[in-house]
Formats: C-alpha cells, structure tokens, sequence
C-alpha cells in the first residue's frame, strides 16, 4: 500500500511539472510591471533620499520593477545644458552627487527590496564621457585619423568604447559585478544595446547569471531583438508598436497595420522573448512630446492596450500624477504633481487586471493573442485565453480606435458565458455579442 500511495505520489508530481512550462525568466517577472524612475524630475529634491517617499504610492499602484535611470557621475566636458546628461557617464562605480551618496541609494535600494520591489539600473556600456579615466587608457575608445575620440550620431557628449578591446570588456563586466555584487541591485536595462557587440552582451549576463540567477535584463533595442534575447536579455523594447500607437491615435495608422505588426514579430523575434510595452519614456516624453501630445483623447486606451497585449507594461515618471508636458533632459525640470494622481486609478486597475489574470502574464506563462472577429474596422477585439487544469481563464479586450462612436457584433463562439468587466459588472456575452463604444473607449471583460 505504501508503495503504490508513492507510487501515486510521483505521478501527480510528474503530471504537475509537465504542465509548467519551462521558464527562462526570473519567476517573479511574468506578472510584472516596470517602472521608469526620472530620478532628477520625480521629485523637487531629485535625490534618491527624496525618492524614497515615493515608494508606497508606486506599491499602492502595483508597480514591481524600478527601473533607475544612470545615477553615476556626470562628464563636464561638452556638457550639454546646466546638469548634463544621464547618459555621458564620468565613473561607473560612483554615485552622482545631485542624487546623493552611495548610502543614500544604498538605503533607497533596502528600503525598496523591503517593499517587495526588484530595481534595475540603466546601464550605458555604448560610451563614456569624454573625461572619463577610461579615455586615458590606449584602445578603449574609437579615435578618428588624427587622434580625436569619436562621437556617434549628434551625441556630442560621449565617447564610443572600442569592444575591440579585451581589457575594457573586461573592465566593464567589473564594474557591472561591483553593482550587483556589492550595491544589490536586481539587473539593468542597457542603452542601446544593439549598439554593443552582442558576443560582449552574451559573455557578461552568462557571467553575471553564474552568482545572480534571477537577474532581470532588459535591452533598449528592436531590430536585434532576435539574437539579444536569445540569450543574454529578457526583454527588449516594442519600438514599433509604440509607433503604431501614436499613428493610429492621430489618424495615421489603423487596426489593421496593428495586427500586420503582431503577425510580423510573431515570426521574426523568438516567442519567449518579453516586449515592452508603453506610451511613453524619457525619449519619448523629452523629444517627441508627452503622451497627451501624441495620443490625445486615446491615452487611456492605449494605456490598457499596453496590458491586454502580450508582453510588459512599463510606466515613465509623471504618467501616475499626471503630468502634461515635456521634460528638459539636461536641466531641473520638476514633473506635474497633482496630489490626487490623476491617472493612478486607471494603472491601479490595470495592474490588478494583470496580475489576476494569467492570461495576462508575459510569453511562456501567459497566453497568446487571438483575434476576434469583428464586422468593424474601427475596432480593435482580441483575446487571451489560458488553459489550466481546474479553469480556463479568458480575457476579452474591445476597443474602439476612432473619434467617433462604433457599434460592432463580435463573433464570440466557445467565448460566450459570464463574465466580469473592469468596471466590476457582471455581463453576459453571447456567441454572437454587439457592443456599442464611445470615441476611444474601450472594455476589457474576464472570467
């Protein structure tokens, strides 16, 4: 009896892992949201101490990534504006004094990992300031025929690094080993990444994942998406789509270029990687302008578009209270603080949609896309639907992307039955369902 009850025993437990996938990505990601902290803007003080106070809001609002912009020590030669940019970085292994000191960050980082945060630092291995120690050093950087170090693109305040260069590579991984190793943080996101030999990206993560197995990786970079995170990243950003959001809200796009972009990355970036998704971050908001600017009345829509898709919701500093205009990039420029945060409740109910519905979650937990078929080319229908063992959990999205009001009959056959929508009714949908939505209004049903 003993030997068949283990028996038993070790078949449920073998039933049970062949039905979890396996997964490639820190557990704790898959129902995550990413948040982009503008440390010198979220605050009047634009400290890290200061920062700290902004902890339990973003909890409250169901953030799980802090995701800090550089921090480290500011060049000064060609600096661009008072304060100079986050991205020309004088010293990897020290902490800008506009944002405090390294106890500072230190606290701010222990005071998050008490939340339940994971914080990922922004991480410019592309370049240095021109005045960075590492200049000095013979073949680190790029220089033109007459000795010059080079610029990339208009950046006028860096210096491009020379991957060519063993011992710099070297020097590098050190000092991404100082910051996880010593200070504690829970990954990076890499500036334009597709910009750094990918073979260098593959030596460190690998290294870096011997000691921090559940780091979290993201890569600002599309078009090598493919071989970035075949490996070395988790997620990369959805550069494309965002552009499609903002043409579409301006008349520009419609939906059907939409679901030309999913049919496309379906088939030429691996399943498994995760997509960032998002309305708008500090490029966004500092160059081509907020996203009350680019997207008007459909903001709201297109935020729950971030989540309803497949991939990760990131949210950029402001989007929570707010704020309505561009921010400088190399001066002081406090965000729109309303104290009520405007646009917490619609992210607050966002990302508990997300989190209880694992349909939601990201690739290889979540699950995949389906179209709707609609008798509207106005409306954008979709669904999620995950299979489990005691419950199939569906989540429906409906939305108009028009100016104008639409009415639409889905064809909802085996999608019919009771649901929930967000705004915590109960409705009924039968196989053939007709909805009627106002200008840019959308509705996100689940059970």
């Amino acid at each position: 009896m003993k030997k068949t009850f283990l028996l038993l025993i070790a078949a449920i437990a073998l039933v049970s892992c062949a039905e979890q996938p396996e997964l490639r990505h820190p557990k704790w990601a898959y129902d995550a949201t990413i948040y982009e902290l503008n440390t010198r803007q979220a605050t009047e003080e634009g400290t890290f101490a200061a920062a700290e106070a902004l902890l339990p809001t973003l909890k409250e609002n169901g953030i799980d990534i802090i995701w800090v912009m550089p921090c480290q020590p500011i060049g000064k030669i060609t600096r661009k504006g008072t304060l100079g940019s986050y991205y020309s970085i004088i010293d990897y292994c020290q902490i800008n004094p506009e944002f405090g000191t390294r106890t500072d960050f230190e606290h701010f980082l222990a005071q998050a990992h008490k939340m339940g945060f994971k914080v990922i630092l922004d991480w410019v291995a592309n370049h240095t300031a021109p005045d960075s120690e590492w200049t000095k050093n013979d073949g680190w950087h790029y220089r033109d025929s007459l000795g010059n170090l080079m610029v990339q693109y208009d950046w006028t305040d860096i210096s491009k690094l020379n991957y060519e260069n063993q011992d710099m590579r070297a020097e590098m991984l050190k000092a991404m080993h100082w910051w996880m190793d010593s200070i504690g943080i829970d990954g990076f996101r890499c500036d334009v990444a597709g910009e750094v030999p990918t073979d260098f990206w593959n030596w460190a993560m690998a290294d870096l994942r011997l000691t921090h197995p559940d780091m979290f990786t993201l890569a600002e970079d599309e078009d090598k998406a493919q071989e970035l995170t075949e490996s070395a990243f988790d997620m990369y950003y959805g550069w494309t789509l965002h552009h499609i959001m903002n043409d579409v809200a301006q008349g520009k796009a419609t939906v059907e270029d939409l679901w030309a972009y999913f049919a496309k990355a379906d088939t030429t970036i691996r399943p498994e990687a995760i997509r960032m998704n998002f309305i708008s971050n500090h490029d966004e908001n500092s160059w081509n302008g907020t996203e009350q600017e680019r997207m008007g009345d459909a903001v709201n829509l297109f935020a729950a578009f971030c989540y309803v898709v497949p991939g990760m919701p990131m949210i950029y500093t402001g989007q929570l209270s707010g704020n309505h205009h561009r921010l400088e990039f190399f001066e002081k420029d406090l965000i729109d603080k309303d104290e009520a945060y405007a646009q917490a409740a619609l992210y607050q109910q966002l990302n508990a949609l997300r989190v209880r519905n694992k349909a939601l979650f990201s690739p290889e937990v979540g699950a995949p896309m389906t179209r709707i078929p609609a008798n509207n080319e106005a409306i954008f229908a979709c669904a999620r639907i995950k299979e489990g063992k005691w419950h199939t959990n569906t989540v429906i999205a409906v939305m108009n992307m028009s100016s104008e009001e639409q009415t639409v009959t889905l064809d909802l056959t085996g999608m019919d039955g009771k649901y929930r929508c967000t705004c915590g009714k109960e409705i009924e949908l039968a196989a053939e369902q007709s909805f009627t939505l106002k200008p840019w209004q959308f509705k996100i049903l689940e059970k």
